[in-house]
């Protein structure tokens, strides 16, 4: 029996290896559910897998374990939420230097820019407090099912831990070569000392 989540990942992965596959790179897939997050030996067990795969040169591709999660059916949420907190966890997991968390707009803004044309992005951000987390509002698009909220939970996971956060926008994917560059783009998220 496979379920409609298991046949969509499945598709997944076959994309990833096709297209990962034009730049001679090898992907693996790992699905996480809470256990793997809550229990150290697993916690352990699992940022020493995203290690020895990285040293290989093999990509990972995360996802949550929600085919089989009894935990989601009971309670009708999903372990991690939506993909930007697994993005934070699976970044803390692997002791990451930066992470990109990919969003319809082009950052954080002092408003929502949906609905105010005077909406101004915010370039950079050194603490997430509670007037930060005003400023997010509730859902974000159709298409997930977080909003700029639930990248702001999960730029706290992050830089709570010593992972600086930028929030930009995915309909430009290029911006991943002006980020590595070092170049001012999308909202930053300065990471706190640890």
């Amino acid at each position: 029996v496979c379920s409609s989540d298991l046949v969509g990942q499945c598709e997944n992965m076959f994309l990833y290896d096709k297209f990962f596959g034009y730049y001679n790179k090898t992907v693996a897939q790992i699905l996480l559910n809470a256990s793997d997050i809550a229990e150290e030996e697993k916690k352990d067990n699992l940022a020493n897998t995203f290690e020895a795969l990285l040293e290989q040169g093999i990509i990972p591709i995360v996802n949550e374990n929600d085919s089989v999660s009894y935990m989601e059916i009971e309670s009708q949420e999903k372990l991690f939420g939506d993909n930007d907190m697994l993005s934070a966890v699976v970044a803390v997991l692997c002791k990451a230097d930066r992470l990109v968390i990919l969003s319809d707009i082009d950052g954080f803004y002092d408003k929502d820019p949906r609905f105010h044309k005077d909406a101004k992005l915010i370039s950079r951000i050194e603490e997430i407090d509670d007037s930060v987390y005003q400023l997010a509002g509730g859902a974000g698009s159709r298409r997930g099912t977080g909003g700029m909220k639930t990248k702001l939970q999960a730029a706290d996971l992050a830089t709570s831990q010593g992972i600086a956060t930028l929030v930009t926008n995915g309909a430009n994917p290029d911006a991943l070569y002006d980020i590595a560059e070092g170049k001012k783009i999308g909202t930053l998220f300065v990471a706190r000392q640890v």
